[in-house]
């Protein structure tokens, strides 16, 4: 399989963790990659099909990725496709990134909603790099050592995941 996830269990609820999560403003602020660069550019709060453009930088190369919000469940999943594009045509990209948020320690509901925030309680954060629908993903994210290097950066923006919710 072409994935990699990293969880922790954050002490927040999971409407104050999607809160931030569907804010492309903060996402280069809880990037542990530190390939994010610059504002987006698209709607915020995201939406489920929305598209965003993001700032990035690889070896001292500067581009854009353009992202498009493929999986949304409000307080509970969000996920979006990165690509590269020029001229409007996709180029590569196809990667996943994915944010699942379980609650855990009383955060669930009866009807299985979380609290909807102020209620205190832990959520589960599921973080994942999925590049099984990637465009030549051999070429693009195996051969430069993406799937090494990601773990440890997903880990790194899951402890800045828990601090923006605390701070």
């Amino acid at each position: 399989m072409r994935a990699i996830s990293v969880s922790r269990d954050i002490v927040a609820t999971p409407r104050e963790l999607f809160d931030v999560l569907r804010d492309p403003a903060r996402h280069a602020e809880l990037d542990g990659s530190g390939m994010l660069r610059g504002r987006p550019q698209g709607p915020s709060p995201l939406g489920p099909g929305d598209r965003f453009s993001m700032g990035m930088a690889q070896a001292r190369i500067a581009y854009r990725s353009v992202n498009v919000v493929v999986e949304y469940e409000k307080d509970r999943l969000i996920a979006w496709e990165t690509w590269g594009e020029f001229r409007g045509r996709r180029l590569v990209g196809g990667q996943r990134w994915r944010y699942e948020l379980t609650p855990v320690n009383g955060t669930e509901g009866t009807d299985g909603a979380g609290d909807g925030g102020g209620g205190g309680g832990t959520t589960r954060v599921t973080h994942t790099f999925d590049w099984s629908r990637a465009r030549l993903p051999r070429l693009v994210v195996e051969l430069p050592g993406y799937p090494r290097r990601m773990g440890p950066a997903m880990a790194t923006t899951l402890e800045r995941l828990a601090a923006a919710v605390r701070g």
